[in-house]
């Protein structure tokens, strides 16, 4: 109804979904403030709840201003009744039985997607979100947060390697402004959905509000919807940020349950003291953070730990996945945001191209978590969405084989004995 805020449905975690939870919408676990659990879903004894009930009461309540914000997100799995013809399809190709591999699924996957026999892609995206990280300034990147906005700047006037491999692709390239510290004005190419400039430093606070992590959400979802409305069926995710590995890592480590320096790497060239010095700067966020109430539930570990940029891509992928649009799925940092929406729409997974294996260390823990299977081992871990844009040729073939190749009847030759 107008001028109501509309409730978020949640999912169960995705380690725990199954085909019954992944058919229907996501189901909304919590009802109301007090229904929140306690930071590892166990009672806690009196003398812990007057040490940080405070906190934890603050914390409860946020999360559910954050639910009840956010727009009520309808992801179902795809109608799985065009399978069996799918798979004959592909199997009738001249060629041996899974000869092509990861193409023969891919292109099932986006059969199933589309609903067709013949998919076909239309006004193809790539999306590149940009946002700075307060956190940036304590250290945890080998780089200062001002490269944040100087490579927007780059992105829009066509220089960095997202922009050669799109234009190599013929993939449309827009730039999202999430939460960069800086005012770009009107641009070209760029959209302006900024939250605030910068998040807070989540070493000593919450990097986000609820109601800034709700407008990032909202925006993302909103800017995909619109690119379905104009016919887009397939938007490939990047992302640009100083310090947002750091932020990937807490996500991964904390959403995962992969142990936090397993999740930890060098991000954009940390050398061995560099490194070390971000570990202990990340372990300093996740014991205050623990210290003060804190879970491992997906909304509120964004709003503690990501930065605007991770939270509209969680948006957008949502949207995109209501619409049926195919999410291509970049690497390590923009892996944070599909776990995080994937732990909140488990049927969100089914609408995912994973397009590489990341170099960065926790990028592993994230695609075992949503059993994933990357179409390219490249070493990459520039970001920007170029692993996304270097598949996209890959996917492409998926379906042109699928609509284009011959099969055994058609070409007139034997199948096998």
């Amino acid at each position: 109804m107008p001028g109501r805020a509309r409730r978020c449905n949640r999912g169960r975690m995705l380690q725990q979904a199954t085909g019954e939870n992944r058919e229907g919408a996501a189901i909304r676990l919590i009802r109301k403030p007090e229904d929140v659990s306690s930071p590892l879903g166990k009672p806690v004894d009196r003398v812990s709840r007057q040490c940080c009930g405070l906190f934890a009461r603050r914390r409860r309540e946020a999360l559910f201003l954050l639910e009840n914000r956010m727009h009520s997100f309808q992801i179902t799995a795809p109608d799985r009744g065009i399978e069996i013809s799918l798979k004959n399809r592909v199997d009738r190709k001249t060629k041996p039985l899974g000869a092509l591999g990861l193409l023969e699924r891919t292109a099932i996957k986006i059969g199933l997607i589309q609903q067709r026999l013949d998919p076909e892609f239309g006004q193809p995206h790539l999306l590149v979100f940009a946002g700075d990280h307060g956190a940036a300034k304590a250290g945890v990147s080998a780089y200062p947060q001002d490269v944040t906005w100087q490579m927007v700047e780059n992105f829009l006037a066509g220089g960095a390697a997202i922009n050669v491999f799109a234009r190599q692709n013929d993939l449309h390239l827009a730039i999202i402004d999430a939460g960069v510290a800086h005012d770009f004005g009107q641009r070209a190419g760029l959209i302006n959905a900024k939250v605030a400039p910068g998040t807070a430093n989540y070493i000593e606070a919450p990097a986000m509000t609820a109601a800034q992590c709700a407008a990032a959400i909202e925006r993302g979802a909103e800017i995909c919807r619109n690119l379905s409305a104009n016919g887009c069926n397939l938007v490939g995710f990047g992302e640009m940020g100083i310090g947002n590995t750091a932020a990937a890592s807490l996500i991964t480590h904390c959403l995962t349950g992969t142990p936090l320096a397993e999740c930890i790497g060098r991000g954009t060239g940390l050398d061995d003291a560099g490194l070390a010095r971000k570990q202990v700067l990340l372990e300093t966020a996740l014991n205050r953070y623990r210290a003060a109430g804190g879970s491992n539930d997906p909304l509120a570990v964004l709003a503690e730990f990501g930065g605007f940029e991770i939270a509209m891509m969680v948006g957008a992928m949502l949207g995109a996945a209501e619409q049926k649009m195919t999410l291509l799925i970049d690497g390590f940092i923009v892996g944070s945001a599909a776990l995080t929406a994937a732990q909140l729409a488990p049927a969100l997974t089914d609408y995912c191209v994973f397009c590489h294996r990341s170099a960065e260390p926790g990028h592993a823990a994230q695609l075992q978590a949503l059993a994933a299977e990357p179409l390219l081992d490249l070493g990459l871990r520039l970001g920007e969405g170029t692993g996304a844009a270097l598949a996209y040729p890959l996917v492409l073939a998926a379906v042109n084989f699928l609509n284009e190749m011959a099969s055994f009847e058609s070409a007139g030759v034997s199948d096998k004995a």
